[in-house]
C-alpha cells in the first residue's frame, strides 16, 4: 500500500509538473513582428517617433493580455531612410528573426524596395506613413500584403492645389521637388498638375539632388518666375534650408507644401523663414476629438512633447495590425493579411478610415499653417 501511495504522489507530481508547463507555454506564447524606422540619418526624427508609438502600441496591447492570446514581441530595426538599408532590414527581419508581421518603413523611398522583399516573402506589413502609390501597387499591380495607414500623395498634393487656388486665391505656382525621391518627385507631379487643371499656370518647375545644400540658382528661376506660390514636396530637413535660403534671397512668396514637412525641427531650422507657410498633414494634435487630446496626453507624459504626425499614424497603423491579428484569430501571416484586407471604418486618433481595394487607407487631411513658430490647425479637408 506504501509503495501504491508513492507511485500515485509521483504520478501526480508528473501530471502538476506537465499542467504548469502547458500554463507556461500558453502564457508563453507569442507573436514575432517587425519594425522598420530610420533612427539615425536625415530624417530621424521621424524615426524616433515613430519607434515611440509602435512601443507605446505594444506596451498596451501586452498589458491587457496581448492580442488574440498571444503576446507582441518585436524586433526593430534602423533604415536610415537608406533604400538599400531598408532592403536589408526587412531581409533579416524576414530571414534571420521570422517575423509574422512587419510596421513600416516610414519614408515612401524606403518603404518602396521593402514591399517587394515582403511581397515575396507573403509577410503582411503596414507603412503607417509612406505615401507613394508604389508602394502597394506598381506597373498595375497590386502587392497585396502591402497596406498602409495614411492617405496617398496624389491626395494631399491635390489638397494642396485647391488650397492654394481656391483659399489662397494663387495664381501662378513654382514647384522644387528632389528627382531622386519618388516621395517628393510624384507629389510634386500631382500638384503640378492639378494647380493647371484648377485654371492655375506653373510658372517655374525645377528640380535638384539629394545631395545639394545650394538653392540660389533655383530661387533666383523662382523669383524671375514671378510666382506667387512656392510648393515644396520634401522633408523637413530640406525644406528648412529651402526656406531660409529664400528668405536671404529676398524671395516673398507663399510657401506650401505636404506631410514631409512635420517635425519641431523644421522650425529650428528654417527659423522665421517659414513662418505663414502651410502644409497637408494627417492630424492636427488641436483637433478637438476626445481620442486626439487622449493621445497628445498619454504621449506628452511618456516623452515630454507633443506627438507629430508620423507617430500618431505609427500609433494607429501599429493598433490597425493589432485589430487584423485579433480578427485571424492566428499568428499565420495569410490570415493576418486576409483579415487587414477586410477592415473597414477603422476608428483611430487620425481619424476614421477604411483600406480600399488597394490597401490603401482612405481618410481626411488636415490643413497646418505655421504660425508663431508652431503649427496651428485650419481645416479638415475630407476625400
Amino acid at each position: 500500500m506504501k509503495r501504491m501511495s508513492l507511485a500515485h504522489g509521483a504520478l501526480a507530481l508528473a501530471w502538476m509538473a506537465l499542467g504548469i508547463c502547458a500554463a507556461a507555454a500558453a502564457e508563453a506564447k507569442e507573436i514575432r513582428i517587425g519594425l522598420i524606422t530610420p533612427l539615425s540619418g536625415d530624417v530621424k526624427t521621424y524615426g524616433e517617433s515613430v519607434k515611440n508609438s509602435f512601443l507605446i502600441a505594444v506596451e498596451e496591447a501586452n498589458a491587457g493580455g496581448g492580442v488574440a492570446g498571444m503576446k507582441i514581441d518585436y524586433v526593430i530595426q534602423d533604415d536610415r531612410n537608406d533604400p538599400t538599408e531598408a532592403a536589408n532590414a526587412a531581409n533579416l527581419l524576414v530571414n534571420r528573426y521570422r517575423v509574422k508581421a512587419i510596421i513600416g518603413a516610414v519614408t515612401s523611398k524606403a518603404s518602396i524596395p521593402v514591399s517587394d522583399i515582403i511581397q515575396a516573402a507573403r509577410i503582411p506589413t503596414l507603412t503607417p506613413t509612406g505615401t507613394n502609390p508604389k508602394i502597394t501597387v506598381a506597373d498595375g499591380k497590386r502587392k497585396d500584403y502591402m497596406f498602409r495607414s495614411c492617405f496617398i500623395d496624389p491626395f494631399q498634393g491635390t489638397v494642396m492645389a485647391r488650397f492654394s487656388r481656391d483659399t489662397l486665391k494663387k495664381k501662378s505656382a513654382a514647384v522644387l521637388y528632389d528627382a531622386s525621391n519618388d516621395y517628393s518627385k510624384g507629389t510634386a507631379e500631382v500638384f503640378r498638375d492639378a494647380f493647371r487643371k484648377m485654371g492655375g499656370a506653373v510658372a517655374a518647375y525645377e528640380a535638384y539632388g539629394k545631395d545639394d545644400v545650394d538653392f540660389s540658382a533655383l530661387l533666383t528661376k523662382v523669383k524671375g518666375s514671378g510666382a506667387d506660390v512656392l510648393f515644396l514636396p520634401d522633408y523637413y530637413s530640406k525644406v528648412g534650408l529651402i526656406a531660409r535660403q529664400a528668405r536671404e534671397k529676398g524671395l516673398k512668396v507663399q510657401l506650401v507644401g505636404p506631410d514631409g514637412w512635420d517635425s519641431p525641427d523644421l522650425v529650428k531650422i528654417a527659423g522665421d523663414a517659414i513662418e505663414g507657410g502651410y502644409f497637408s498633414n494627417h492630424y492636427s494634435p488641436d483637433d478637438e476629438r476626445p481620442e486626439v487630446a487622449a493621445w497628445v496626453r498619454k504621449y506628452k507624459e511618456k516623452h515630454g512633447q507633443v506627438p507629430d504626425a508620423l507617430g500618431t499614424l505609427a500609433y494607429d497603423g501599429t493598433k490597425l495590425l493589432f485589430e487584423a491579428i485579433r480578427r485571424a484569430g492566428s499568428d499565420d501571416p495569410k490570415k493576418i493579411r486576409d483579415a487587414l484586407a477586410s477592415i473597414r471604418d477603422f476608428h483611430g486618433v487620425t481619424g476614421k478610415s477604411s483600406l480600399d481595394r488597394n490597401g490603401d487607407s482612405v481618410k481626411s487631411a488636415a490643413i497646418v499653417k505655421i504660425e508663431g513658430g508652431r503649427q496651428k490647425f485650419v481645416k479638415t479637408v475630407n476625400p
